[in-house]
């Protein structure tokens, strides 16, 4: 058999090992702060020890300006781009502030529960040699693990509103000692509707603490939150490029709707990609093409906000350890998947929202490895391409696949066409109708010298007497 074809783009030369380089320094020193290290920071030794091990050796520059302004005691709003290491910078002064010896005292509360759970880990792994515990608390899974968590002392507690309210109102998670209250992604949890539970928890620390919120984006309302929770705080905005962006090789192919599963099926039997993750916009179509894979003999896993805790965690799990291959997801999963040897990202349905764009091919390119984003872009969807391409400052290269054959335009599609057609011809003719008339001018210069018709009688006329010769 031949050996399938290759997809196809405008040829492009290829740089040497020296301007491999040059782009590698230039793209880090519009990300990182590469005149400092963690060390000029004034984090402490245990933590650099951290650092060093996650292989972290300049800070990006959100944290180079959030960490030493939040070492220092104050309140901080910092607003950056995905994917710049915002985590580390609010996470990093928590770890090098508490006090080992000092349980539940810091409080950190993200969206959802897969970014609960990667907090959590970032955290609790650049904390490792500070003697710094942190638990990961989110509903779905049983109360009983997390209240045996909690009952150890850590001393930092990550979680989703609803289930940080619960435990509080249990008495198991008291706010008494609390001397940090940080919010991750605070633009997402506004979205998805944690207004009051956010206003209700941080209303109910009532010690002297400190208070950091982190955001990609910082609206009037978000404003609003840090002047009623917040004492002076001093708003860093950053603007370098996102890291995620910086090292995942970007494409798009452009297909038609019905022909999305066909060309899923076609990518992941030709390149063979490691490890993927196909991001849908519904559930129910997360679980219609997981379906159509398993069909086709692709071992494929489904992840969605219906699935329940337990089978979730299970498919995290085969996730991380290389059991699987391909995993099927909302974007429920794309702000909470962790995992260092994904390969491919594949964006079966083009998000709304360009942010979430970026937070989907951030899940590959982890640890310092590159990575490869698929977009499947439908006819009408070129402005959703633009929208992302204007945030990421990157122009997209179109691919083809030669030997990917369409299909043909379904009978349900060919009619619901067919059907515009004739309503835009049908109010065409409606409009041609309601049009006035056209007066057609004669352009006989002999009868009307100066070129121009009378269509009326003058609007004046003479009211005199005509001498005649009649008696």
């Amino acid at each position: 058999m031949d050996s399938p074809a290759k997809p196809t783009q405008t040829p492009v030369p290829q740089p040497t090992a020296a301007e491999r380089e040059v782009v590698r320094a230039g793209r880090d020193a519009e990300i990182f702060a590469i005149d400092k290290t963690f060390a000029d920071l004034g984090l402490k030794k245990a933590l650099l020890e951290g650092i060093t091990a996650r292989g972290f050796k300049h800070p990006t520059k959100i944290q180079a300006t959030l960490i030493p302004a939040a070492i220092a005691g104050r309140d901080v709003l910092g607003q950056a781009k995905t994917g710049t290491g915002k985590t580390a910078a609010f996470g990093l002064p928590l770890l090098h502030s508490l006090d080992p010896s000092s349980p539940i005292s810091a409080l950190v509360l993200v969206p959802t529960r897969e970014l609960a759970v990667q907090v959590a880990k970032e955290l609790q792994e650049l904390g490792s040699f500070a003697n710094v515990k942190t638990v990961a608390v989110y509903g779905g899974q049983e109360i009983r693990k997390q209240v045996a968590q909690l009952e150890k002392g850590p001393q930092i507690v990550v979680g989703t509103p609803g289930r940080v309210m619960d435990l509080h109102q249990r008495g198991l998670l008291p706010y008494e000692k609390l001397k940090f209250a940080c919010l991750d992604e605070v633009d997402r949890m506004l979205d998805i509707g944690f207004r009051d539970d956010i206003r209700k928890i941080l209303g109910s620390i009532k010690g002297a603490h400190q208070t950091i919120f982190v955001s990609a984006t910082i609206s009037p309302e978000i404003e609003k939150l840090a002047r009623t929770y917040m004492k002076d705080p001093e708003k860093i905005i950053s603007t370098e490029k996102s890291l995620t962006v910086s090292q995942v090789k970007q494409s798009y192919i452009s297909v038609e709707g019905w022909d999305k599963r066909k060309l899923l099926l076609h990518l992941l039997t030709h390149e063979e990609p490691e490890v993927t993750i196909v991001f849908c916009r519904t559930k129910r179509t997360v679980d219609d093409v997981t379906e159509f894979l398993i069909k086709n003999k692709i071992d494929a896993h489904a992840m969605h906000g219906d699935l329940q805790q337990n089978k979730r965690d299970r498919v995290m799990t085969e996730l991380r350890t290389g059991s699987m291959s391909v995993l099927v997801a909302s974007d429920l999963a794309s702000r909470g998947l962790d995992v260092d040897d994904i390969s491919h990202v594949i964006n079966y349905d083009v998000p709304e929202d360009p942010e979430v764009y970026i937070h989907r091919i951030g899940r590959t390119a982890r640890a310092g490895r590159d990575g490869v984003a698929w977009m499947f872009v439908t006819s009408e969807q070129g402005e959703l391409l633009t929208g992302i391409e204007m945030l990421t400052n990157v122009e997209i290269p179109r691919i083809e696949y030669p030997d990917f054959k369409p299909g043909a335009v379904p009978d349900r599609v060919r009619q619901d066409r067919e059907h515009a057609t004739q309503r835009r011809e049908s109010a065409q003719e409606t409009r041609n109708r309601m049009q006035p008339a056209k007066v057609v001018q004669p352009t006989n210069t002999t009868l009307y010298p100066d070129g121009l018709v009378p269509i009326a009688q003058p609007s004046k006329r003479l009211g005199g007497r005509v001498r005649t010769n009649r008696r």
